[in-house]
């Protein structure tokens, strides 16, 4: 059974920080591409980045340069890494699995896995 339970999420005011976790288990997890997205209330999900099994990121241009991704494999882990947080950042944000190794896989549909998300949320 695959568990993939996030962390790290709360509430920050306008310019702070947060470091996401995504602990996972129940696969081979340094052979999955990871991704991170968020959802906004009354909005679809959107993408936010990824990391394949061979490290390589991607990431939506919007959030490039704030944004950092990466993983631990020897921990299971991935991290989103969010500096400069703007109130429009506020969403859940989830993690996700697939067993490809495409880094520029920002579609939903192609994720086999989901965490249950964590909340970030940003004040002005």
């Amino acid at each position: 059974q695959v568990q993939m339970e996030e962390s790290g999420g709360g509430l920050v005011q306008t310019g702070g920080s947060l470091r996401l976790s995504c602990t996972v288990s129940g696969l081979t997890f340094n052979s999955h591409t990871m991704g991170w997205f968020r959802q906004a209330p009354g909005k679809e999900r959107q993408f936010v980045a990824t990391i394949n099994r061979y490290g390589e990121t991607y990431y939506t241009d919007s959030m490039k340069g704030r944004f950092t991704i990466s993983r631990d494999n020897a921990k299971n882990t991935v991290y989103l890494q969010m500096v400069s947080l703007k109130p429009e950042d506020t969403a859940v944000y989830y993690c996700a699995a697939y067993g490809g190794g495409t880094v520029t896989a920002i579609l939903p549909q192609v994720y086999d896995y989901w965490g249950q998300g964590t909340q970030v949320s940003v004040s002005s």
